[in-house]
């Protein structure tokens, strides 16, 4: 027998037997194993999530019409069918920014919760800043899946991934991206070892024991044919220091330890790609002589334009870092294309890791810092331990997973590789015999995006931060030696805007965006006679959105005169200040404190005690975001005319540097000179001093008591 990788109380909390065990493909075949499961329940339905939404339907019909009733309709009529039948949904207690992504029933109020044996609570209890993102369902404790599905909107796909599929439709008929991801079922001891951990995790966020079921019928389809049978399962966990619980780092160990066991082949599908240690650990692979070959297979790009601008910046530097490892050109990075011609992308999602035919990984961990140590996960891990009907397993899922990308079949992937020897050259070999492909991924970033973004772990952390580390990322003190740095950036971005000035006078660029044809579009919004209400409504909508406010006031300034920029911006930021003022004034505290985050508990405190210069600091200092700003200050009841007025004071410095930035890029545009860059250079230095002069202030004074991490004891998470 081969020696093992798994180790309990080491990279996995304990490895449980499962009596049958069954890899899931994407949202389709999860969802509808999942339906078939739910109606043979008899006690207990446990749902642990990252999202949650209860109108979304599990096995989805091209015709809305035909389709079966919808999550929340059918865990409805299993309440009121089964006398004996509890539903417990444990979902994150998100954050604003995910607030239109996301069923606002559950927040607002019961809405389809009718039935009083499905209980449904938000989960907060984690560090500022952190997640819950396991995803986790329990039948019985006989059945579980686990994997890096949530029962959301915008996960049901099948594996032939039509650009086009009328069943796979947004809330409102839109149709969503494909989306590629993978769940496991597992039964048995397995089941009941992850229904034990979901009902910890229930206690913690509630502060009430859950009883198992007393009866343990196996609900597994009868349709449902196992990929494995009798075989040993690990759970490895993310569970950050928080409360009085200590800290698990399982399944980042679970890494090193799998990629250093590793001979021939890791294969990874992963939404991300920016772990440290996990780059370390795929580095230090490639560097040896004779080390295996490593396949990764992510999105083309993360997702949104937050992530675009920081998880995308992060991939590119560990990307870099890989492939000056990648001596001996063993690394391979791709992403799906399903169809070439319309060069339709898909979202992969899945969190999964192959190392040879030995040991698979699947679960609900990204390749980041925050899942390594900073966000709740769950895993699971299976290895061969030398068994032939094991290995034959893992191999075969896979070779279908490589397979579904390149359009072929399990048997023509698993035959190429016997021949080959090698997973990359297989590959090569299938890629472009079919409408879908498998790319290589260009990683790369704009210069200045990278300049931009902080080599600080604040946006993608591998433990808890300290509130005073977040201000201290942005403020200037004696020690950190940060002044050169700022200064250093300031001029990086005076020499960029310097080049794109040339770029746009003298190359083909300026006749495709130059100051004429933007300043034509300015004009038909300024010549307007509604245009301060236009500007007005924009600045509103973007508070609701939680679109970044900077780049509007950018916008307004391209649009306007300087002086008419400066007042519409001003105008339209205590517009929208005030009117997400008043929604959280209306809410309360309790309601914005469970939209936005437990976090924003200190902020509120801050700006209830200190008035108009602690709203001032709060618009000048990013400790969070501008509308979660204005709904705590309206919540906690911030005198109204200190609100205003520390708006005022806060958002005036940036809205004058911004518009008057954009002023002088103008003119450089127009008509480049020593003068113009000279004028330019001058405001940013003067934009920097500012900026320098304020953070040495703030960096010199003590933090006040509501920035401290107040201590959360056992009674205050039950609370």
């Amino acid at each position: 027998m081969a020696d093992g990788i798994l180790r309990e109380g080491d990279n996995c909390g304990k490895i449980v037997n499962a009596s049958r065990v069954k890899f899931l493909v994407d949202g389709a075949a999860y969802f509808a194993t999942l339906a078939d499961t739910l109606e043979q329940a008899r006690e207990s339905i446990l749902i642990v999530g990252w999202d949650f939404d209860s109108r979304i339907h599990l096995k989805p019909a091209a015709d809305p019409r035909g389709a079966p009733a919808d999550l929340g309709t059918t865990l409805n009529t299993l309440a009121a069918r089964r006398p004996n039948l509890h539903v417990h949904i444990l979902v994150w207690d998100f954050a604003m920014i995910f607030a239109l992504e996301r069923e606002t029933t559950p927040f607002f109020g019961p809405g389809w919760r009718r039935h009083s044996r499905i209980h449904f609570h938000m989960d907060g209890n984690h560090p500022i800043g952190a997640s819950h993102h396991s995803k986790i369902v329990v039948i019985d404790d006989a059945i579980a899946f686990v994997g890096g599905l949530d029962l959301a909107r915008g996960r049901w796909d099948t594996p032939e991934h039509r650009p086009e599929d009328a069943r796979r439709v947004d809330i409102n008929g839109a149709f969503l991206p494909p989306h590629h991801d993978v769940q496991v079922a597992v039964e048995g001891e397995s089941a009941a070892a992850l229904g034990e951990l979901a009902r910890d995790r229930w206690w913690r966020a509630t502060g009430k024991r859950l009883r198992a079921p007393k009866t343990r019928t196996s609900p597994w389809p009868a349709s449902l044919e196992p990929d494995l049978t009798d075989i040993g399962v690990a759970i490895a966990r993310t569970e950050p220091e928080h409360g009085g619980q200590k800290a698990r780092r399982e399944i980042e160990k679970l890494f090193q330890d799998a990629i250093a066991a590793a001979r021939r082949w890791i294969y990874i599908e992963n939404q991300y790609m920016s772990s440290a240690v996990v780059g370390d650990a795929l580095a230090t692979r490639l560097s040896e002589p004779d080390g295996p070959e490593i396949v990764l297979v992510i999105s083309q790009a993360s997702g949104g334009w937050l992530e675009n601008a920081t998880m995308d910046v992060r991939r590119a530097r560990l990307v870099k870092q890989l492939c000056g490892a990648d001596c001996h050109r063993r690394l391979r990075i791709y992403y799906p294309v399903v169809s070439v011609e319309t060069k339709n992308l898909m979202s992969v999602h899945a969190k999964l890791m192959v190392v040879d035919d030995r040991l698979v990984r699947v679960g609900s961990a990204n390749v980041s810092n925050r899942s390594m140590g900073f966000d709740s996960e769950c895993d699971l891990a299976i290895e061969s331990l030398g068994q032939e009907k094991t290995e034959q397993a893992i191999a075969a899922f896979r070779n279908s997973l490589v397979a579904e990308h390149l359009g072929a079949t399990s048997e023509q992937v698993g035959a190429l590789l016997g021949e080959t020897k090698s997973l990359i050259a297989t590959i090569r070999s299938l890629r472009g015999n079919s409408g879908r492909t498998l790319a290589l991924v260009d990683c790369s970033v704009p210069s200045w995006l990278d300049q931009m973004i902080p080599e600080s772990a604040i946006l993608d952390p591998e433990s808890p931060l300290a509130p005073e580390k977040l201000v201290d990322e942005f403020v200037l003190s004696e020690e950190n030696g940060s002044a050169s740095g700022a200064l250093l950036r300031g001029l990086i971005l005076l020499i960029t805007l310097g080049a794109l000035a040339a770029a746009w006078r003298w190359t083909a660029l300026g006749g495709l965006v130059n100051i004429e044809s933007i300043t034509a579009w300015g004009a038909s919004l300024r010549d307007a006679d509604t245009a301060p209400l236009w500007v007005v409504g924009a600045f509103l909508l973007a508070g609701i959105t939680c679109f970044p406010v900077t780049v509007l006031i950018l916008a307004i300034a391209y649009a306007f005169d300087p002086l008419l920029a400066i007042v519409c911006s001003l105008l339209g930021c205590l517009a929208s200040a005030i009117f997400l003022y008043a929604i959280g004034y209306q809410l309360g505290r309790k309601n914005v404190v469970r939209f936005a985050g437990r976090r924003l508990n200190r902020i509120n405190r801050l700006i209830s005690k200190h008035g108009a210069l602690a709203v001032a600091a709060v618009r000048m200092l990013p400790v969070a975001p501008y509308s979660m700003v204005n709904l705590a200050a309206g919540a906690v009841h911030v005198p109204f005319r200190d609100f205003v007025f520390g708006t005022f004071l806060g958002m005036s410095p940036g809205v004058l540097g911004i518009t008057l930035l954009e002023s002088q890029l103008e003119q450089i545009i127009e008509s480049p000179s020593a003068m113009t860059l000279a004028i330019l250079g001058g405001t940013l230095l003067i934009m920097l001093a500012g900026i320098f002069g304020f953070r040495r202030w703030f960096a010199g004074r003590k933090y006040p008591r509501e920035l401290r991490e107040p201590r959360v004891g056992r009674a205050a998470e039950s609370s």
